[in-house]
């Protein structure tokens, strides 16, 4: 699903204009987006929780050519699904 099929669903779900569904999700995107590079943690009942995580400065070969490159130190996002998502993907079978 990409932004714009989820700005088309939300928009017949809730009977709101494409223009109010896409201004909902570009605040809820921005104000998420914010947060994280605060360094705060985003937790999302039934979704799942969004965080930052440290990634330290390295010593990696590029494969090509086989010269040692220094990356630096970097933050990444990091999503952790819940329960309800998990129990979805991988529905318990009766034995």
């Amino acid at each position: 699903m990409k932004k714009s099929d989820l700005i088309r669903e939300i928009a017949r779900r809730k009977n709101l204009s494409l223009r109010r569904s896409q201004m909902v999700i570009d605040h809820l995107f921005q104000a998420m987006t914010e947060a994280l590079a605060r360094g705060e943690k985003i937790e999302i009942r039934g979704l799942g929780t969004f965080k930052i995580k440290k990634k330290p400065p390295r010593v990696v070969k590029d494969p090509r050519t086989g010269t040692e490159i220094f990356v630096k130190e970097r933050y990444v996002p990091v999503f952790k699904m819940g329960k309800s998502i998990k129990g979805a993907l991988n529905p318990k079978k009766d034995k």
